[in-house]
């Protein structure tokens, strides 16, 4: 043998010895750790937590940039973009063990020229390390790591398990990850619908998310959809006449990014954003031995929302609430721009708390440039009642400023008073411009005449009244207090307690609140569930107390529910990526009143849907039983409605987040400004019979009730309230309002000159109010009750005879 030759072997041979010594070093970890056999088995991929709606719906995800990952089996992938990606990615895929020796010599003999020589596992293994390696020696290292880990992964894993693992990774256009996401961000399907052209077109976009992507670059990405579809032909996954015909067809999207401010109810899924953060803090991940991350450990998160209702729910409000805004903005007050004249300092801070202040300041710019700088106009994005809910306009941003502070919100949620789960929940008008939430139990405003409901109950659970006790319709006298009511009319007369609550009489209201104590009337709201600080103000049976939408609701389950108090539920169950169940929850109940008091409530209830403030609903809406109370502030500030049925119990408000800003004369009255959300949700509701929502259904009569003698309610009061009014003293005022006795002998010439001021001006708003009242629909006039109204309310049977 040549002496050449034999230095060729030698070189060949100490080289390949060489080689397979960095192999075994590589493997051993020497040049950094590698993935072990568990880690293998079980890749710890970031992966996003989902939050998923009652049905399984996905509703959104938590997840940062490279976190928006969604695993999914094999089995649920559609076999047009297994066979896509095998044709297009590694023709021999089925043929090699994890590294293809033809696909590496080409790649070497052509420079790369004519393909790589990567295969599908070996993709995946370079998507286990954290980048990829831009130092050449480095790049070596790494691709022979590649080898590695794709021998070892082909030894551990089936071919589906190493296709279902790359597509769970693999990034496409826009920053999405994984085919789940891909699937629903560009086609709004699930990746086991996907047709050809579908998968052709997220195959192609793997191999240049950025280039090819469709949103984009449609004719780029058009053409490398074709190629995608030509090698499928290839590789015998089409025939030719099918290629050639999917070829000629458009690429169509379906696009709708998932992020925070897409998706079903998001302002629910902020509050579980929290709660479920807190949780992770408490728990332990077994796998890691740290806390859970909501952002990587791929949480699985199931709510109580029903989909089809919580649609149903943001639907009302955008019926509802354009024209309602649209009123507001016809007031004299904002169209001149006088109401700021008094409330400037509003408009400062919130120049001063603004994106476009602080980022002034970081440029150096002095206060008074800044100012200069809120007072000229530039293009910009506003909120608009449209269907993107925005619209490119020229203003000023101080001009934005009052523009978006006069904007109505809304809350409206809706939940079963029975097993205390929550089915929609709506937070506000629109969750990417107005993140605040309404609903939340920390957001609480001026509850109006909907508190009227809870003492009523009290007076009857514990005083010993029913709904024909007569009352005196009378302000009366709180000694340290003063009047409650403060101001308006009060007829003298006396009537009976299920009219006064028809009627939301409050004069009669202050009259059974004097017979129960504004200390014993707190207690009562605390022991069913209300938990809000709250002083002992008598004006706090008129509403003039801040309460939450939550513990409004929470308090109102007792009348549905047999005297059983059911907290809110939105969380049913946490699960690990896996689907082990990692933590349930369950409802919590207690009861609070009897389950007569309950029913004597809730019938009383009725007559508010029947004759009261809300006139006619029940009648409108074709339902057998139902029950509410509407809820008007001072002013228009605050305007509620909570009304339930014996299935569902739902609750709105509507307001300015700034309170000096509201709606005037009776378009501002809870049964004007709030009922048609709840009314409109509950039309859809029942028109669903999917929803398996009963208008027959009944509120169970408790059994001792059965044989009960029941009274004819008579002795209403004798002229009926005007339209939509919380009777005619509508208005609670405020605790501040009630802090001193006032002389009942002189009554001051201002107070009569204040009284003179405001007839005048309701006969000034008719005009305005008869204007509007084809635009709010509402109940006619509550006409007087005919003979026998309260008996067929309760029952109608006759007081026994001994």
């Amino acid at each position: 043998m040549k002496q050449t030759v034999k230095v060729f072997w030698k070189i060949f041979f100490i080289g390949l010895a060489g080689f397979a010594l960095l192999i075994l070093l590589i493997n051993f970890g020497l040049f950094g750790k590698l993935p072990s056999l568990s880690e293998l088995e079980n890749p710890s991929i970031l992966q996003a937590t989902e939050v998923y709606a009652a049905d399984g719906t996905l509703m959104g995800k938590y997840f940062r940039e490279k976190g928006n990952r969604s695993n999914v089996e094999y089995r649920d992938i559609s076999k047009h973009v297994i066979n896509a990606l095998v044709a297009t990615e590694d023709e021999r895929f089925y043929e090699h063990s994890g590294i293809d020796g033809k696909g590496v010599a080409r790649a070497i003999a052509f420079l790369g020229t004519k393909g790589g020589g990567s295969t599908i596992t070996q993709q995946l293994a370079l998507n286990m390390f954290e980048e990829r390696a831009t130092n050449p020696f480095a790049r070596v290292i790494q691709k022979l790591k590649e080898w590695i880990i794709a021998i070892k992964l082909e030894r551990n894993f089936t071919k589906q398990e190493i296709l279902a693992l790359y597509l769970n990774v693999v990034p496409f256009s826009d920053n999405v990850y994984g085919i789940r996401n891909a699937s629903i961000t560009f086609f709004s399907k699930e990746p086991d619908r996907l047709n050809v052209e579908e998968a052709a077109v997220l195959v192609g976009m793997v191999n240049g998310p950025t280039i090819f992507n469709p949103r984009r670059n449609p004719k780029p990405a058009l053409m490398r959809r074709n190629h995608v579809i030509t090698k499928m032909g290839e590789n015998s996954y089409l025939t030719e006449a099918e290629a050639n015909r999917i070829k000629l067809l458009p690429i169509t999207l379906n696009y709708k990014r998932l992020d925070e401010n897409t998706g079903l109810a998001p302002y629910l899924r902020e509050v579980v954003r929290g709660d479920i953060k807190k949780w992770c803090k408490e728990h332990t991940n077994p796998a890691t031995g740290d806390p859970y991350d909501i952002y990587k450990d791929g949480l699985r998160i199931y709510t109580t929302i029903n989909p089809r209702m919580q649609l149903y729910a943001e639907e009302a409000v955008a019926k509802h609430m354009p024209n309602l805004q649209k009123a507001l903005n016809e007031q004299n007050s904002l169209k001149k721009g006088t109401i700021w004249k008094e409330h400037n300092n509003v408009l400062v801070t919130a120049m001063k708390q603004s994106d476009r202040w602080e980022n002034g300041k970081d440029d150096g710019m002095s206060d008074e440039e800044l100012k200069a700088s809120f007072n000229q106009k530039v293009p910009m994005k506003i909120f608009a009642w449209n269907s993107k809910r925005e619209k490119d306009t020229v203003m000023t941003p101080m001009d934005s400023i009052k523009y978006h502070r006069q904007m109505l919100q809304t809350s409206f949620m809706v939940m079963d008073p029975l097993t205390g789960e929550v089915k929609a929940w709506v937070g506000g008008i629109d969750f990417k411009n107005y993140k605040y939430d309404h609903v939340n139990i920390e957001t609480k405003r001026q509850v109006g005449s909907s508190i009227k409901p809870f003492l009523y109950c009290e007076a009857i659970e514990e005083a010993g009244f029913t709904p024909e006790t007569p009352v005196q319709n009378v302000a009366q006298n709180f000694p340290g207090y003063g009047m409650v009511p403060a101001k308006g009319e009060c007829k003298g007369n006396t009537v009976t307690m299920a009219s006064a609550l028809t009627y939301s009489l409050n004069c009669a209201t202050a009259y059974i609140m004097k017979q129960i104590g504004p200390k014993r009337f707190v207690e009562f709201l605390h022991n069913i569930n209300i938990n809000s600080k709250m002083e002992a103000y008598p004006s706090i049976c008129l509403g003039a107390v801040d309460l939450s939408m939550y513990e409004m609701l929470y308090g109102y389950t007792m009348f549905a529910n047999r005297g059983f108090s059911t907290q809110p539920i939105y969380i049913t169950r946490i699960e690990d990526r896996n689907g082990n169940v990692l933590e349930s929850f369950q409802t919590k109940m207690n009861q609070v009143i009897s389950e007569s008091a309950a029913y004597t409530t809730t019938k009383m209830l009725g007559g508010p849907v029947e004759v009261g403030t809300a006139a006619g609903l029940r009648a409108r809406l074709g339902a057998t039983e139902m029950a509410g109370k509407t809820g008007t502030t001072n002013d228009n500030a605050d305007a509620w409605f909570i009304g339930f049925t014996p299935q569902l119990l739902g609750g709105t408000w509507i307001g300015c987040d700034d309170r000096f800003i509201r709606l005037e004369n009776a378009l501002g009255y809870g049964g004007r400004a709030a009922l048609p959300i709840w009314e409109y949700f509950f039309q859809k509701v029942y028109a669903d019979k999917t929803l398996g929502i009963d208008k027959e259904s009944r509120f169970a009569q408790p059994e001792q009730m059965r044989n009960e003698a029941m009274y004819d309610y008579m002795n209403i009061i004798d002229q009926s309230p005007p339209p939509g009014a919380e009777g005619i003293d509508q208005g609670n005022g405020g605790a501040d309002q009630y802090l001193s006795e006032p002389d009942t002998n002189n009554v001051p010439v201002e107070s009569k000159l204040n009284q003179e001021e405001e007839n005048v001006l309701k006969e000034a708003n008719k005009k305005d109010e008869k204007k509007n009242l084809d635009k709010f629909p509402m109940a006619e006039p509550p006409k007087k009750e005919k003979k026998g109204f309260f008996k067929k309310l309760f029952g109608g049977r006759k007081k026994e005879e001994n």
